[in-house]
């Protein structure tokens, strides 16, 4: 790897990216840098399937618990936390390795943000609920604070526009009055990205969601949420997969009466299987962004072949590649 490089490990959940990443940063003397939406959240350890110290093998690993999860956290902070964790890395003379499955956080860093984001669903309907909740004239005050230009030439009353305005200032942190030009990418920035996307049978794959979310519940998944359920948890917070279906399984429990009775076990059984399901839909959601993107070197890990192998083949992969681009 050169001085410049930074090396991506990108694909979709429960993959194998984290054990590899960590397999490579002891080989190329790298540090690890979470491409993880979730993984900055304080507390939210075995739902996030956060690596344990154990399973980081002394390697450092910015990007974790950075925050309670009574706050939000948006792409545009994600990018500034990273790229001054990049630069640093490489100040130090190690190599960056970014490692994760949430595609908008590595674009951010790959391509730059727009001053003008797309939509963002998830943002989106969260701000309409808001408003549905709280009335629109709540939102309106809010985008007032933001920024006070854009909201008087929008008007209290416009909810579409109120809404999109404040959802361009969550995405990409810039007021909508004054759009910035796009940020650079990290080749702008004079780095050598290379991103190495990785590819596992779906049945396989779907084998090892089944798996995690069994483990994730016999290592206290409930006990987690129960202890996070005490919080007001942000927006962006409750978007991890398997916190919400606790949380009303909890609920239900609750209303059900002693957790001993009959139709407890029932009831997180059916959580369970909804936790996989969803799991599931959310990897083929993250498979098919990251076959979209382009720079992408796919790299086939079939069953049974051990971390260390895939670990090796793709040093030599990298070597190929940076030889050819010389």
């Amino acid at each position: 790897m050169t001085k410049s490089s930074v090396l991506f490990i990108v694909g979709p959940t429960a993959s194998g990216k984290s054990a590899l990443a960590v397999a490579l940063a002891k080989k190329l003397k790298g540090e690890i840098v979470s491409a993880d939406s979730m993984l900055v959240y304080k507390g939210m350890d075995i739902g996030t399937a956060k690596p344990t110290k154990k399973e980081r093998r002394g390697i450092p690993h910015h990007g974790l618990d950075l925050i309670p999860p009574t706050k939000g956290f948006s792409v545009f902070a994600y990018r500034q936390f990273a790229l001054k964790a990049i630069k640093d890395i490489v100040r130090r003379g190690k190599v960056p390795i970014l490692a994760g499955g949430t595609g908008f956080y590595v674009r951010a860093l790959l391509e730059g943000l727009s001053p003008l984001p797309g939509a963002n669903a998830s943002i989106r309907r969260e701000l309409e609920r808001e408003a549905l909740e709280r009335g629109l004239p709540a939102l309106y005050t809010r985008l007032l604070k933001l920024d006070p230009e854009r909201a008087k030439s929008i008007g209290p009353r416009n909810q579409r526009r109120i809404i999109r305005a404040l959802e361009i200032y969550l995405v990409s942190g810039n007021k909508p009055s004054q759009p910035e030009s796009r940020t650079p990418g990290l080749e702008d920035l004079g780095f050598k990205p290379v991103v190495i996307g990785i590819h596992r049978d779906r049945e396989v794959l779907y084998g090892k969601i089944n798996e995690r979310v069994e483990a994730m519940f016999r290592k206290g998944l409930v006990r987690e949420v129960k202890h996070l359920a005490k919080k007001k948890l942000s927006k962006t917070a409750l978007q991890g997969v398997g916190y919400k279906e606790v949380l009303d399984t909890l609920c239900v429990v609750r209303q059900c009466g002693s957790p001993l009775k009959q139709c407890d076990g029932e009831l997180w059984d059916a959580a369970k299987e909804r936790i996989k399901k969803t799991t599931r839909h959310f990897a083929k959601r993250q498979w098919t962004w990251f076959k979209r993107e382009r720079g992408i070197c796919w790299v086939w890990w079939p069953e049974g072949v051990g971390v260390a192998s895939v670990r090796d083949f793709i040093i030599r992969k990298i070597q190929g590649l940076q030889n050819a681009a010389r």
